[in-house]
């Protein structure tokens, strides 16, 4: 059988195709540039030796210490990694920040502050209206962009090991729960599963 990642023939060509896919189906506005930084973002953290970011501190101290950061460069990399992070992880772990009792809207806030800032030092040594803006574009569509890194987490999730075994097929349902995703209702139903349209009841 031929790997995705053969036919794509590169890991950032296929979390492009996974991110533009993601997009049209949640009917997400985005640039070139943001559709690709989201999939070489997706590729840097699906590499074995790519960072994992924990958050045991507190993200509001993570942000303040970024920006307090003297030197630009240092802190623009800071605020860069943290708006990273958050994206990531809100959109392939969100239950993670919900079971530790963090709301999602402040984990946003902080992922679009990153985002923000680390435009602005960007800005900062531009000149006129050719000034880097995609992170600009990055902070105001967060949410959104969340969304379309769930969809992608949710259709690897379908097809991934989770989806094997009593515990993949429990993990799968609590996803669901979550998410109502159509690619998780379809896995699930493989399992023999009643498995509604989004939004319509529950599973059977």
């Amino acid at each position: 059988m031929t790997s995705p990642l053969a036919l794509t023939g590169s890991v950032d060509g296929f979390f492009h195709d996974a991110v533009v896919r993601a997009k049209e189906a949640n009917r997400v506005e985005a640039s070139t540039e943001a559709t690709h930084y989201m999939g070489k973002l997706l590729a840097d953290f699906a590499r074995p030796d790519a960072p994992r970011a924990t958050f045991e501190t507190p993200l509001v101290f993570l942000l303040d210490d970024a920006m307090k950061t003297p030197l630009l460069h240092e802190r623009f990399e800071k605020l860069r990694v943290l708006g990273d992070g958050v994206l990531y992880g809100l959109g392939f772990f969100g239950d993670r920040f919900e079971a530790k009792g963090i709301d999602e809207s402040y984990v946003i806030g902080v992922g679009r502050a990153a985002y923000e800032n680390a435009g602005a030092i960007l800005k900062r040594g531009a000149e006129g209206p050719q000034a880097p803006d995609l992170f600009t574009e990055l902070a105001s569509r967060f949410s959104a962009l969340v969304e379309v890194l769930s969809y992608v987490a949710d259709h690897f999730f379908a097809k991934g090991a989770g989806a094997v075994g009593d515990r993949g097929v429990v993990k799968l349902y609590e996803r669901w729960l979550k998410t109502r995703s159509d690619s998780l209702a379809e896995a699930l139903s493989a399992h023999g599963f009643i498995a509604p349209r989004r939004g319509s009841g529950v599973l059977q």
